[in-house]
């Protein structure tokens, strides 16, 4: 998409200054550690502002689904065939509500809810990623697990672990100790794939040792930081370029406050990281261009929408409610775990999805693979 890896890609602050913004407390204390926290953030929206004035107020998801069109329109395609994961879904369901008429077959897995503003999408993540972290702690007490008890006992294990790094930092690279921050987006790099639930392990066992290399590894993946300190893609900027501009977030830190406390109650591991995940755009220097709102897309061909039920970026509760918004939408359920379903293991899940793209069948209503 525009201003994103090789297209015209934003680039709002050098690596130094985001390996510090991705440091920072996530989950603030006090008063003037929220004050601090969004001080900090303040420097990314007005760097992408300086790097590309123009690009930076046109980052949106519609500005995108307009783009999608013209490359169907480029290609010669009448309707717009399209697989989208994660984010993407928010870019079909878009560009399915701007064109109706040119939806072809879309299929959309991981779905993010167009309906849900910035406080609901915040607290569903919260409770997606504590959903699929007890999934994982089921998993890891039946082997050799870093910590022990009923999967509550371990949650609590864990929790308490973070909140000690919080505190004492763990040692990761020269110059470079893993906070809690940087140690909470190792955790949740790791849950997006139940393959790399061996590596979590091995990261909470190092962590519980007093050593942070394994989990920044994992947080450096995510963030797609490479050797020597640079960042492979401006993945990190892109995502509050578009989402700061996709949803209106609180201005007032008092909001914030109150939304971690809330969180916490439904998500203890991840609740208050995620309620100050949007701090950034309280102070974005480009207003939003959207407000969240069902997408009927009314007059589209079926939209094939596919939910894991074990999903902690993307809740299976999201998928369930912007489906049945769609004036034809259908619903695939994956009972499982990780990060979307579609080629990543459930044969039953391949066969649905590609029978709708190569014949146009939908999978019957109520589908559930495993």
């Amino acid at each position: 998409p525009r201003g994103v890896a090789g297209s015209s890609p934003i680039d709002c602050v050098n690596d130094r200054q985001l390996d510090r913004l991705l440091a920072v407390d996530g989950s603030p204390d006090d008063a003037a550690e929220e004050r601090q926290v969004a001080d900090d953030w303040m420097v990314l929206g007005e760097g992408c502002v300086r790097d590309r004035p123009k690009l930076a107020r046109h980052m949106s998801t519609r500005d995108v689904a307009r783009d999608l069109d013209l490359l169907r329109a480029a290609l010669g395609d009448r309707r717009l065939t399209y697989l989208g994961k994660s984010y993407g879904t928010y870019i079909g369901a878009t560009y399915a509500e701007l064109f109706p008429k040119r939806v072809g077959r879309l299929v959309l897995d991981g779905m993010i809810d167009p309906a849900l503003g910035d406080v609901e999408i915040a607290r569903g993540q919260a409770i997606g990623f504590d959903r699929a972290f007890r999934a994982y702690l089921g998993w890891c007490l039946k082997r050799s697990c870093p910590f022990s008890g009923s999967v509550d006992d371990a949650q609590q294990q864990a929790k308490a672990l973070l909140e000690r790094i919080d505190g004492d930092p763990l040692p990761g690279e020269r110059g470079r100790p893993v906070t809690e921050a940087l140690a909470v987006i190792g955790v949740a790099a790791a849950l997006y794939d139940e393959q790399s639930w061996p590596l979590l392990s091995q990261a909470l066992r190092e962590a519980k040792r007093g050593e942070g290399y394994t989990l920044l590894a994992l947080a450096d993946y995510y963030s797609d930081r490479g050797p020597r300190g640079r960042y492979t893609t401006n993945s990190i900027e892109s995502l509050y370029a578009v989402s700061c501009l996709d949803r209106p977030v609180a201005k007032d830190l008092a909001a914030f406050h109150a939304e971690a406390q809330d969180f916490a109650k439904v998500a203890p591991v991840f609740g208050d990281f995620l309620a100050w995940g949007s701090i950034a755009c309280a102070r974005w220097p480009v207003p939003p261009a959207n407000t969240p709102h069902p997408v009927v897309a009314k007059g589209s061909a079926p939209i094939l929408v596919v939910g894991t039920t074990r999903d902690p970026a993307t809740p299976y509760e999201w998928a369930e409610s912007a489906a049945a918004a769609f004036d034809r939408g259908r619903l695939l359920t994956y009972v499982g775990d990780g990060h979307t379903a579609y080629r990543r293991g459930s044969a039953c899940i391949d066969r649905a999805v590609d029978r709708y793209f190569l014949d146009g069948t939908l999978p019957a209503a109520g589908t559930r693979c495993r």
